[in-house]
Formats: structure tokens, C-alpha cells, sequence
């Protein structure tokens, strides 16, 4: 699969080396070049002159930046975006943000000529590089509206070492991001290392 992943700090580091380990074909993109080239070099993906060539190279948009950027991101790759597979990965970092919508329903209104799927956001850095725990397989969370376009996540996800888990429509994006708010404030609250994950246990099928 060929992946943008806009955005070359924490998260897209740890998403690129990951997607780059299992085979796909990356392009790294960052508003300082140099940190762009800093973590292409580091993960063996590609640099990308600008977000918006990154994007034209690729099939799937992975947005690694925080949300507030999210929008002038948009603006910047204009229509590189129609019909392809854009990836939210972005959180909410204060509880009171939390009114029942999501993030990924607005980014989904910014694109409407795109596929917006949820992804990854429910998997610290540290676990978005390296899948597994104690010997156990993370859960890796997809929620979208487009069928295809979900499933071709899922099969990233898979790909990538996480248990892929079909979270359902677009909107269950809510549940996800607050899944993730939870993670972040426990490891904020108890000082943990962020080194921990979701995994949904049972008989599951």
C-alpha cells in the first residue's frame, strides 16, 4: 500500500517505521523538512518535499498531527485527497473536550470528497511501534462509513501486528477517541512509562 503519513514527530515516527517494517511504501511529510527527513531516514520511508506531494503519491492519507492542525492541513492538500482513504489519528488531550462528537466526524466534514477512517489513536506511540505487550497482540480499532475504505485499514492494521477489531460506523470514533482520553489521563495520573494498550479479552470469535 502506498501511505502519506503527514506529520514526522512521535506519531508519525512510530506509525511510519511500523508500516515501513510491514512492507508498505511510505512518504513522510512535516511543515520542517528537516524533521521529515530526520524520520524517513530513521524508519527507511521516503521525505516528501511538501504534504501535499506526499498525498499525490499515495493510495491512504495518514493524519499524524494534532487536530487543531488538521484543518490547514486539509486546506494545503486541496483535492490530492478526493476519493482516497484519510486516517484520523488525532486525540483529545483535555477531558472537557469531550461533548459527544469527534474529531474524525469534523475531519470527515472538512473532506467530504474523501474517506475518512479512525485509526490508531487508541494505541500509545511507544505501542504504535511496537504491537505487542508481555507476548500479547494489540487490539488495533478502525471505525468508518466507507466500507471499503475500512476494510482496507483493517487489513493495514493487520498487517502491522494489531489484532484488527471493526469498530462499527464513523461515529463510533466518539467511544475511541474517549478510550484514548482515558489511557493518556491513567498515565498522566499514575505516572505510568506509556508503554500500555487495549485488548479486548473473551471469547471473541
Amino acid at each position: 500500500m502506498d501511505i502519506a503519513v503527514i506529520g514526522a514527530g512521535t506519531v508519525g515516527r512510530a506509525l511510519a517505521s511500523t508500516m515501513v517494517r510491514a512492507g508498505h511504501a511510505v512518504w513522510v511529510s512535516d511543515v520542517d523538512g528537516e524533521t521529515a527527513k530526520a524520520t524517513a531516514d530513521a524508519t527507511g520511508a521516503t521525505t516528501a518535499g511538501s504534504n501535499r506531494s506526499a498525498a499525490d503519491a499515495a493510495q491512504v492519507v495518514v493524519l499524524a498531527v494534532s487536530f487543531d492542525a488538521v484543518g490547514p492541513v486539509l486546506d494545503e492538500l486541496g483535492r490530492a485527497v478526493e476519493g482516497k482513504i484519510v486516517v484520523d489519528v488525532t486525540n483529545r488531550m483535555d477531558p472537557q473536550q469531550l461533548d459527544g462528537t469527534s474529531n474524525a466526524e469534523a475531519t470527515a466534514a472538512l473532506v467530504p470528497a474523501a474517506h475518512v477512517v479512525k485509526a490508531f489513536n487508541t494505541v500509545l506511540a511507544a505501542r504504535q511501534a511496537d504491537p505487542v505487550v508481555d507476548g500479547v497482540q494489540l487490539d488495533g480499532f478502525v471505525a468508518g462509513d466507507d466500507e471499503q475504505a475500512k476494510q482496507a485499514i483493517l487489513d493495514l492494521v493487520a498487517s502491522m501486528g494489531f489484532r484488527p477489531i471493526d469498530a462499527g460506523g464513523l461515529i463510533m470514533a466518539r467511544a475511541l477517541e474517549a478510550m484514548a482520553m482515558l489511557n493518556i489521563r491513567l498515565n498522566i495520573s499514575n505516572g505510568w512509562p506509556w508503554q500500555d494498550g487495549w485488548k479486548l479479552v473473551g471469547p471473541t470469535g
